[in-house]
């Protein structure tokens, strides 16, 4: 089966109208993802089936006074129905192709320790395994 890998710009909110179960967390909204699309930092890399958008692949570039920009990926996701066909590859591919375009030097990603599935992608895409302990802190 073929499937269209496309990088989602500002005007292509309307491409996730249809989306199948279990490729985001929750419902997109378009108001949401009106902002993510019109922010020229937040990039967001889709698998397509005929209309139905099957998986992604989001990050965000960042710059910092001391360092040369890189790219944070923030989310895959690929509906079950479609696991284990080389989409989850092929959306980092040209997210990461993304990235060395617009002058990011690497890229990170977390996941939890027992995600096998993503951390045999992550490794498989050349990813090194680092120790790290993240906390979440609520904006209150």
């Amino acid at each position: 089966m073929s499937y269209e890998i496309r990088l989602l710009g500002p005007d292509d909110v309307t491409v996730l109208d249809r989306v199948a179960d279990q490729v985001f967390d929750d419902a997109v909204r378009h108001e949401w993802a009106r902002e993510f699309l019109g922010d020229p930092r937040h990039h967001l890399v889709v698998a397509i089936d005929g209309e139905t958008v099957v998986g992604f692949a989001s990050g965000v570039h960042y710059v910092h006074p001391d360092k040369p920009p890189e790219l944070w990926i923030n989310e895959v996701g690929v509906a079950p129905a479609y696991h284990r066909r080389g989409i989850g590859r092929r959306l980092l591919t040209v997210l990461l192709a993304h990235g060395r375009s617009i002058g990011c030097r690497e890229a990170w990603v977390l996941t939890e320790d027992d995600n096998a599935p993503a951390r045999g992608l992550y490794m498989a895409m050349g990813g090194i395994e680092s120790e790290c302990i993240m906390y979440t802190i609520p904006c209150r």
